[in-house]
This record gives C-alpha cells, structure tokens and sequence, in this order.
C-alpha cells in the first residue's frame, strides 16, 4: 500500500510525507474522520513509508508492523480469555488482501461475530505492550496501527495511555479514529490529531473509472450517493450489501406503520431484535439517514439529495410523510433507539416502542 493507492486525500497525504521528510515525525499520529474516507490506507501507505516494504504491510506480515483492533469473544473460547488481536490474525490478514478500505460490519462477519460488541480489551493492551517492547527487527521504526481505538474499554484504555507517556524508542504509533470524543481527554492530548475530510465526488467519481471501470454517468451517480465515503460507493457496487436489507426493513415499517398493522409490526420488532446488536445500530443509523433524505427531498432539490435509485423511488410516493410536523420527533426517536441499543437495553421492547411510536408520528402533517 503505497500514496499512490489512497483514494483522494492529496492534503494529507502531502502532509504526513512532509512530516516525514523534515524529521518530525511525532509519536503518535491519529487520523480522524468519517468512515469510508481512507483513514486505514492512510495509515498503511504511511508505515509502508516509514518501514520500506509494501508488500509485507499490505498483507499484515511485517515484523516491524503491529496491529490493534476491536475483536469478540467467541464460544469456543474459555471463560478466562480476554480476546486479543491475534486470535483473529488470519481473518484480519485475509481482509487486508482486498484492500484497506473495509467497514466494521465487514470485520465483524469476518470474525464470525453474532450478538457481541466488538472492543479492544485490556490483554490486548499488555500483548502490544510485550511486542512494543522488542527491538525493531531491521533497526528501524516500528509500527502500530490501532483501527478504531475508541472502541478501547477502560482497563485497555488506561494502559495505552501509560504507552503513550512513556512510548518504547523508534516507535510511531498510528491511531485510525472514527468517534475520537470516546477517547480519554488524556490520549487526545498526547497524539497529533490529522483530520480526514469527507472525498469530494471528483474523487469518487474519478476512481470508480479508473479502478472499477463504470461509465462516466454511473460513476457520476454512484459518487453523489456516496456521500464522501469510497466504502459506500464500493456497497453502492455490492449485489447483496447490507443497505438493501436495511431498505427492506424500513419500507416494512413505514408501510405497515401507516396501515396500523400491529401484529406485522410485532413480527417485525422480532426480526429487527434478532440481528445482534452492532447490526442494529447500523440499521438504525441507516434509518436516520432516509428520514433525512426523506425530508430533504420535499425542497426538489436533487442536489441536496443521496439517495440510490431504489431509495428515491420509494421516496417520491413516502416523503410527504416526513414533514415539518413530525421530522424532529422522527430523528430524536430512532436516535434514542440508537442510544438504547448503544447501552445494551432489551431490543425488543426498543424496538416495539419505535414501531408503535411511528405509527403516531407519521400522520401527523403541517
């Protein structure tokens, strides 16, 4: 993985190699930004950079080269065992031959994970500390890569941020952040932040030709839907992404909703509660985000709209819905819902209550 292979992010690539170039390259970097907008190839481009070797780094095998990253514990497990990154070696390697641009929801199906958060433990923390503390193997940097540190529990926490006072010589310390709020104030404070913007559709638009071969008005569409993340515009690709399911389950809802079907709601809270819980949030972030294209879309103004060509057929006839009346009420209630399943309450009670709270929403008009 080399700059060449980022998508976009020319700023910030010119600044980490200048970083690099003028001998201040701090101890711990942590790249922040939305997902999909090439924060891990950031990442990996630049331990390419610092340790020479591309291909070893692309596949995950450089001695020099240490990653970090959320993992589950799995049944076959013992009760003792705190999961740590290298349980799931294999799988994360397997992932990194596609590329470094993959989505959490991706890595937890690698993982087989079901109903479980994924987190960074604290054993995880003492293994990085016990492998940091080697001498590099060709006399040079060593690297870790910590993918989503903010999914770090406190005991982990804690001790990463004893390594960041007190960091072993020669090492650089690669933090790719999504939620960097969740961090201690105390690990902000002791890394340089480089903030990774959203792509811009040229970009999108320019590497879906180049890299996927789309005709200009495919890639053009394709790229505004996007919203900035190469992920999604990759899952936009996808035949049996998770989105289109997610679609289905809102269409459901709505529908059934305005017709006051309760018992098909019932059944649709048994299915929405029995996908695990980090699924969960995803789905409801993903309805969040067609209530608010929903929305958008009254003002006529395709321009301000990201929907695919499924989504925007369905909203021409559901939009009028989504109002100045109930458009408020909408987001603060599946944003709760969010928050609830975040904090591990029972998902069918959460659920239900969403349901049977949009029937009331819905009709409400201006």
């Amino acid at each position: 993985m080399t700059f060449d292979d980022v998508v976009g992010q020319d700023e910030v690539k010119q600044r980490l190699l200048r970083l690099s170039a003028e001998g201040r390259v701090p101890h711990a970097l942590m790249l922040c930004g939305p997902a999909g907008t090439g924060k891990m190839a950031l990442a990996m481009a630049f331990a390419t950079h610092l340790l020479g070797d591309s291909r070893l780094v692309d596949y995950g095998s450089h001695p020099d080269l240490h990653f970090t990253y959320p993992t589950v514990k799995l049944p076959s497990m013992g009760s003792e065992h705190q999961p740590v990154s290298d349980d799931f070696g294999r799988e994360w390697r397997e992932m990194l031959k596609d590329g470094p641009y993959f989505t959490l929801q991706q890595w937890m199906t690698a993982m087989g994970a079901t109903t479980q958060q994924a987190i960074i433990t604290g054993a995880e923390s003492d293994e990085l500390t016990r492998k940091l503390s080697l001498k590099s193997s060709q006399g040079g940097y060593k690297v870790s890569i910590m993918w989503l540190p903010e999914r770090m529990n406190q005991t982990s926490a804690n001790k990463i941020l004893k390594l960041l006072e007190e960091p072993p010589q020669h090492t650089v310390f690669l933090m790719v952040c999504e939620a960097p709020g969740q961090l201690l104030e105390t690990i902000r404070s002791r890394t340089q932040r480089i903030n990774v913007g959203r792509l811009s559709d040229e970009d999108v638009e320019k590497a879906l030709v180049s890299r996927r071969g789309l005709d200009d008005a495919t890639a053009k569409r394709v790229a505004h839907t996007a919203m900035g993340s190469w992920t999604r515009a990759l899952s936009t690709l996808s035949a049996d992404n998770e989105n289109r399911q997610f679609f289905d389950m809102f269409t459901f809802l709505m529908r059934m909703a305005y017709k006051r079907k309760i018992n098909e709601l019932k059944k649709w809270t048994d299915s929405a509660a029995s996908i695990g819980r980090e699924k969960q949030k995803r789905m409801l972030t993903y309805f969040l985000g067609l209530i608010r294209e929903n929305f958008v879309y009254n003002f006529k103004n395709p321009r301000l709209c990201y929907m695919t060509e499924e989504e925007e057929k369905f909203a021409t006839r559901f939009s009028v819905f989504v109002n100045e009346a109930n458009v408020i009420g909408l987001a603060e209630l599946f944003g709760k819902a969010y928050r609830d399943i975040a904090q591990n309450a029972n998902p069918k009670i959460v659920f239900f209550h969403l349901a049977m709270q949009t029937i009331v929403l819905i009709s409400q008009r201006p």
